[in-house]
């Protein structure tokens, strides 16, 4: 009977998404709430189970995306995304063009959110197709590969944040195992799968062209741009990498694991930005401030939703659904990483947002991960890549793509949906192989 309500619960978080239209965190909380009630839990705790659920999980990733949604704000408002993407452009050239815009996306997409990012590069990438007259699609199609890549895979985007605590996995490893397999997929689903749109016409409405062109001085420089954007992930990558070469201990480590923690680096991470994208360029620390806050309203609501499905993931564990559900995977011949993946592709597809396709297979598989004794740095981005996984009609990220590039229904599935079922398959194959030599 716990599957049966689990599959219950599932659909009633599908039908309260999709078709009733309920926002994504109310619909958690109902959801937890009717499981825990036909679970047989002691009503008297399943209120105390939600307020635990959702104080763990937010306890580590609200300072992660708080501090990611300051940073990545600094960058936009600075200038420096822009910087990042011009200067791609004059040293690839015509030419190489779409190369460019790739390396933009992945580096802009490291610390802004996917919705930041396709907003800001998307109306730049339309001007530089219509100087180069070449096809939007053909452009920008790579660009937001890497965008969605990122999004999905890489902390400290919201679903692979709150993985890797879901799963107890490393930030630092998770962060360079996720590199390794984002630039291979990415290609494979960008610029590959790309030179067979050359043909798709596409007219972008005139409201979507960046109608904001910064000077050169009121920009920051690319070098500068680029550090600030990788600072956080340098400093996490620094520190994993030094504990696989460095034993025992030393004064050398404790700083470098204390700079490379997350918290901390995120932190530096946003006084760095503070200092090279604002005071640097001149910008009075009240503006600067300001461009902080409007970051964190920003998230307010990917809080919430975070935080429900950290509710939902204690009432399946206080209930003993998610241990009775471990005992029963545990004996299947199929590898954890292959599970994480279906399971997530199962419900992106039927609800459509990938963060709310990654957290809650992380909530139902999180105690196999143990059990089985799986990589939990490659079972986040197992579940991260099935995440991706197909975005059709009920994700707003469709309708996004759709309506900026101005295409039919069917081009968008031509393009759009099957380079996210692409990137998501391609991903699955590279963290398999991944697997074999780690």
């Amino acid at each position: 009977m716990p599957i049966v309500y689990m599959l219950i619960g599932i659909l009633l978080l599908i039908l309260l998404t999709t078709v009733v239209k309920l926002d994504a965190f109310l619909s958690f909380i109902i959801v937890a709430i009717s499981m825990g009630v036909v679970s047989g839990m002691d009503l008297s705790t399943i209120s105390g189970s939600i307020i635990t659920g959702m104080g763990n999980t937010l306890g580590f990733i609200a300072i992660i995306l708080g501090f990611g949604a300051m940073l990545g704000k600094l960058i936009s408002d600075s200038g420096a995304a822009q910087r990042i993407s011009i200067t791609l452009l004059n040293k690839f050239g015509k030419k190489h063009v779409i190369w460019a815009l790739t390396t933009a996306g992945f580096i802009v997409g490291v610390p802004l959110f996917y919705g930041v990012g396709f907003v800001l590069l998307v109306p730049l990438m339309f001007t530089i197709a219509y100087r180069v007259k070449l096809p939007v699609v053909y452009l920008g199609l790579p660009m937001i590969t890497a965008l969605s890549a990122t999004h999905c895979l890489l902390p400290p985007h919201p679903a692979p944040t709150a993985l890797v605590e879901q799963f107890n996995a490393d930030m630092g490893t998770t962060i360079f195992y996720g590199i390794i397999i984002c630039i291979p997929i990415i290609l494979v689903a960008g610029p590959v799968f790309a030179r067979t749109l050359k043909k798709i016409k596409s007219n972008p409405l005139e409201a979507f062209y960046d109608k904001r062109e910064l000077k050169d001085e009121e920009m920051p420089g690319f070098g500068i741009s680029v550090a600030t954007a990788l600072f956080p992930v340098v400093l996490m990558i620094l520190a994993s990498v030094t504990n696989q070469f460095i034993q025992g201990e030393s004064m050398l480590l404790d700083i470098i694991n204390f700079i490379g923690d997350p918290t901390i680096a995120m932190v530096l991470a946003v006084v760095f930005a503070i200092y090279t994208l604002g005071i640097r360029q001149g910008k009075k620390v009240g503006d600067v401030a300001d461009s902080l806050v409007d970051g964190v309203k920003s998230i307010a609501m990917i809080l919430l939703i975070i935080g429900g499905a950290g509710a939902l993931k204690q009432i399946l564990t206080d209930s003993g659904t998610n241990d009775y559900l471990a005992m029963l995977l545990k004996d299947f011949n199929i590898s954890p990483i292959v599970l994480g993946w279906g399971m997530a592709v199962a419900i992106r597809l039927s609800i459509g947002s990938a963060t709310v396709a990654g957290l809650t297979t992380a909530g139902i598989i999180a105690p196999l991960v143990v059990q089985s004794g799986a990589d939990p740095n490659l079972m986040v981005l197992s579940v991260g890549a099935g995440s991706i996984f197909f975005s059709h009609v009920n994700d707003s990220g469709f309708w996004l793509f759709k309506e900026y590039f101005n295409l039919s229904v069917k081009d968008t599935i031509r393009t759009w949906s099957t380079m996210e079922a692409i990137l998501s398959i391609a991903g699955l194959l590279a963290v398999l192989i991944l697997d074999i030599f780690i």
